[in-house]
């Protein structure tokens, strides 16, 4: 049994009281957040720090890539990206803490672009049907042979890190955020499941607790507005 949370994006203050209320109901429960941990809130630098801490693992979103690319490979699509998505409060947010910058894209470029767990497949924004006219008709079951294409498509517009594609059913619960919703979404026929309910818009932070692909609970804390205002 897993703990996943939806997309952070510098809410600090939000994701400490979730993680408290799942941490009070689950306290030995391994927990996994989707990504985009950074942009458009105001404490991004706090998440980050946070998530280290914690030991929260994580799959880095689109816009933690376009955080590590602004500095490692700054003609990129991605650093050219993020000047255009959210990136001046991340900015700010380290202003008095320059110095762990090099930690924490580091740490987010080194992440796994998904979690193969035998509870759910965890990832940004999912493994896109488009896939499923490439793959052997067997492929559910070695799914290890999803590794060569996400690895190699994340920058694409189908892969893992930006897909609004219906996602590919992989015989097993996908997690996953990015495509905002107000409320956690099921697609039962992708057995696909949404869970970025907008924190960084003033809605809420989700979190859903995942046994054998199947959902046993869902936790939530509205936005903090100290996080957003």
């Amino acid at each position: 049994m897993v703990a996943v949370i939806g997309d952070i994006h510098g809410c600090y203050f939000t994701l400490v009281e979730l993680h408290n209320k799942i941490k009070k109901n689950y306290p030995d429960i391994q927990i996994y957040t989707v990504g985009d941990l950074v942009d458009r809130g105001n404490n991004s630098t706090e998440v980050i720090n946070f998530i280290f801490n914690e030991n929260i693992l994580f799959t880095p979103g689109n816009h933690d890539y376009m955080f590590y690319h602004y500095f490692r490979d700054p003609d990129s699509i991605f650093a050219r990206s993020w000047v255009f998505n959210g990136n001046e409060t991340t900015l700010a947010s380290y202003e008095a803490d320059e110095d762990l910058i090099p930690i924490h894209i580091e740490r987010i470029k080194n992440a796994p672009l998904y979690f193969d767990l035998d509870d759910c497949f965890i990832s940004h924004a999912g493994v896109s049907s488009y896939y499923g006219k490439i793959l052997p008709e067997n492929f559910r079951d070695d799914l290890e042979i999803l590794s060569k294409i996400i690895y190699s498509d994340y920058k694409t517009d189908t892969g893992v890190l930006w897909t609004r594609d219906t996602l590919l059913d992989l015989g097993k619960l996908q997690v996953v955020g990015h495509t905002k919703q107000r409320e956690i979404i099921l697609d039962e026929d992708s057995s696909a499941i949404y869970i970025d309910t907008g924190a960084c818009v003033g809605n809420k932070l989700s979190a859903v607790i995942v046994h054998q692909s199947e959902i046993i609970d869902t936790l939530d804390e509205k936005t903090h507005l100290n996080d957003i205002i």
